[in-house]
């Protein structure tokens, strides 16, 4: 096994260690396909691949209608008593906390709406969540306190969460900003069908320091970042910066299939120490996203030694609730970093 981490190291930066290739092996006993691989061992992509590429050379694992293990790769698992990677996730919830019957009727109306929805453009690292995961947003956050008579903020709106928002008229008032204008042109197009009127919609590039009317006013936010460390401390610490003080939240979502849990811990770090903010909940994969149009211009499919277009959702992200206490404080300044924002060695859907 120390053979295959030295191996490992030669082709990836992305921290490894024993663990992480008996995950990608146990989930190798349980698909051959490569993106249910990445799904079930909770690795980003990129080391997954370098671990799977490192079986290859070394020959425990073949490339045959998939990727499988060899006779020499089954002797391996059994040596080291790697078994088959399960999922007993909750059918009826989908492991998301929340039961989303209450919102049957909101549903329906959100997916009609959501029909005629401009297409995620890669340029801007568009994805979007289904429509169940957008309604299960809104459950998840009524739940908790934060929908109902509050004044909600949402930074970037790909997943059209501010219309799922005005239909529930659960918030008191609604912001939402995005740096593409035909979301933004979309959103007020539907709250001028909606007759809704408590909502701001603005088209604004994040990197740019929010302006005055976005600072301290809000009791809640959402947002749902790329998946790297100045990302995250971009867009979360503006969405902090958007909270009126203690005791407000803020909602977004962090994935495995972009992130090691090396990089969750300097997120954890991020969100503790500089922000000074608590973390209430983490909830697995609650995140569904749809498989966006530009799978073949993305790093993952360059980098999969199988070209094989996914046959489901198979990109998910954890739901992070964060909480505001005395001494929280968000991030104000220009962000001036270019497309480093977006990528690191660990990124695979840009």
């Amino acid at each position: 096994m120390r053979k295959i981490v030295e191996r490992v190291k030669e082709k990836t930066s992305i921290p490894i260690y024993e663990r992480k290739v008996e995950n990608v092996l146990s989930a190798i006993l349980a698909s051959n396909d490569p993106w249910k691989i990445v799904d079930l061992s909770e690795e980003p992509l990129p080391l997954v691949v370098a671990i799977v590429e490192a079986l290859h050379d070394t020959g425990y694992v073949e490339f045959k209608n998939g990727i499988l293990l060899t006779q020499k790769g089954k002797e391996l698992v059994e040596k080291y008593g790697i078994g088959k990677r399960e999922d007993y996730t909750c059918k009826n919830c989908k492991g998301k906390t929340v039961e989303v019957d209450a919102f049957s009727d909101l549903l329906e109306q959100f997916r009609e709406i959501v029909k005629e929805r401009p297409e995620p453009k890669h340029e801007f690292d568009q994805a979007y969540v289904t429509p169940e995961t957008t309604i299960a947003r809104v459950a998840l956050m009524h739940t908790r306190g934060d929908l109902k008579n509050k004044e909600v903020f949402v930074l970037g709106d790909d997943d059209l969460t501010s219309i799922a928002l005005m239909l529930s008229s659960l918030p008191k008032r609604i912001a939402v900003l995005d740096i593409d204008d035909r979301l933004t042109n979309f959103i007020k197009k539907t709250a001028e069908e909606l007759g809704y009127n408590n909502v701001e919609i603005f088209t604004f590039d994040l990197r740019k320091p929010l302006p005055e009317y976005a600072i301290r006013k809000f009791d809640t936010f959402i947002t749902d970042p790329p998946e790297t460390v100045e990302a995250i401390r971009a867009f979360v610490g503006r969405g902090i910066a958007t909270l009126k003080g203690p005791g407000c939240a803020g909602y977004f979502g962090i994935t495995r299939r972009e992130s090691s849990v090396d990089k969750w811990h300097q997120i954890e770090k991020l969100l503790i120490t500089e922000f000074n903010v608590a973390i209430t909940d983490i909830i697995r994969n609650f995140n569904e996203y749809v498989n966006w149009g530009y799978v073949e211009e993305t790093r993952a499919w360059k980098l999969l030694p199988i070209k094989t277009m996914p046959t489901y959702n198979w990109y998910t992200s954890y739901m992070f609730r964060i909480q505001t206490i005395e001494g929280s404080r968000g991030y104000e300044e220009e962000i001036t970093v270019g497309q480093e924002l977006y990528d690191d060695e660990e990124s695979s859907t840009t």
